[in-house]
């Protein structure tokens, strides 16, 4: 049994990704199966050892993206890497003829369209999963074909054929799902009985997020414990700003600046963690399966919009508060953990809510489809 997982460069994509790899390789074992061939085709290859741990074969692909900003440096990088497109999903024909899986997952984004192309080409079976309210150009597209579609929201249910969508939430990796509380404090070297904000900027950093935490600083540490995810080019300057803002500050200890967090640490910051500050990605799911309130600040000029109604469509639910970044402020940003963690029974409220919220089997369920599909295709 062959089975090809794709998706774009993210960790938004390729966690998820990997959290279903997680359930097939469980799910085969289970039945007593032979082990399935797994393969992940994207643009790089993201994270080798989670890649090996779970017995995921790279295939590199070669795409292009399109941008919708209108300048004249996008169009002409638009009109260029349409050629790279073209060129790389030939090669991804040619390569997924000769491993011939019996189904592809797509995650979406523009690294999975030459795999999903290849598979309408060669009638190879398509199963995707979306992980925004709004769906990405390849999976709209994708979804007229796909013989199943799961989605993360309800809300997006709507952009697809109703007979084969389902409501699966966001695949997450078992390990992620439970966080850690014994031994956090000592760990992360923090102050007992002092409340502790958890800030998620992503790999990549979330620029204007950072710069906020950084304005609230001194009045932040008077009260709570900040653990910070920068992002991996921004940790050097929050330091060095960091430095600067509380010079002598007593309690300048109080501010923990990671570039990244792996996955111990991630579980270790989320046990931790009274309030969640993040972005509307896939983030949103980790926060819901850890039952922790959260301040979700969506980018403004998201494609379609998706990250603004990511967020609403969460705090809908009454598990967190939107912050739009044009009302986003160091002063709302303090005002609302304030106004949180002040009160015992908003917090209660929104941890009940996060966790009626997540779908803590969605790996599972989406695996569970896959395998069925592969074992039909099989035969």
């Amino acid at each position: 049994m062959k089975i090809l997982l794709t998706g774009g460069g993210s960790g938004g994509h390729f966690y998820p990704i990997i959290a279903v790899a997680e359930e097939l390789n469980i799910l085969a074992n289970e039945n007593h199966l032979l082990q399935p061939e797994l393969y992940f085709m994207s643009t790089e290859s993201y994270n080798e050892g989670l890649l090996y741990e779970n017995n995921l074969k790279f295939v590199p692909v070669s795409t292009g993206k399109m941008r919708v900003n209108p300048s004249v440096a996008s169009i002409f990088k638009n009109f260029f890497d349409l050629f790279k497109t073209f060129f790389g999903t030939l090669g991804a024909i040619w390569t997924i003829y000769k491993i011939y899986p019996d189904v592809i997952f797509g995650k979406g984004a523009y690294a999975s369209f030459p795999a999903m192309f290849a598979a309408r080409i060669l009638r190879i079976p398509v199963v995707i999963h979306e992980s925004d309210t709004v769906p990405g150009r390849v999976n709209a597209w994708a979804g007229k074909f796909a013989q199943k579609i799961a989605v993360s929201y309800p809300e997006s249910a709507k952009y697809f054929p109703a007979g084969k969508t389902a409501w699966t939430g966001n695949p997450i990796r078992k390990d992620l799902m439970l966080p850690l509380s014994f031994g956090t404090k000592d760990f992360l070297k923090l102050e007992e009985n002092i409340p502790t904000i958890l800030v998620l900027c992503g790999s990549q950093g979330a620029q204007l997020i950072n710069e906020i935490i950084m304005d609230a600083l001194p009045e932040l540490v008077s009260k709570y414990q900040i653990i910070h995810q920068t992002g991996k080019k921004n940790l050097a300057i929050m330091k060095e700003t960091a430095e600067i803002i509380l010079g002598k500050n007593p309690h300048k200890d109080r501010y923990k600046p990671f570039d990244y967090l792996d996955l111990l640490q991630e579980r270790m910051a989320a046990g931790a963690a009274d309030v969640i500050i993040s972005r509307a990605g896939s983030t949103i799911f980790e926060i819901a399966s850890w039952q922790k309130p959260s301040l979700i600040i969506p980018i403004t000029n998201s494609n379609g919009d998706h990250q603004r109604q990511n967020a609403y469509a969460y705090a809908r639910v009454g598990a967190a508060e939107v912050i739009e970044e044009k009302n986003l402020t160091s002063h709302i940003v303090v005002s609302e953990i304030e106004r949180i963690l002040g009160n015992p029974a908003i917090v209660e409220k929104m941890k009940k809510a996060a966790g009626e919220f997540a779908r803590r089997d969605s790996a599972k369920l989406i695996a569970q489809q896959i395998l069925s599909i592969a074992l039909e295709h099989e035969k």
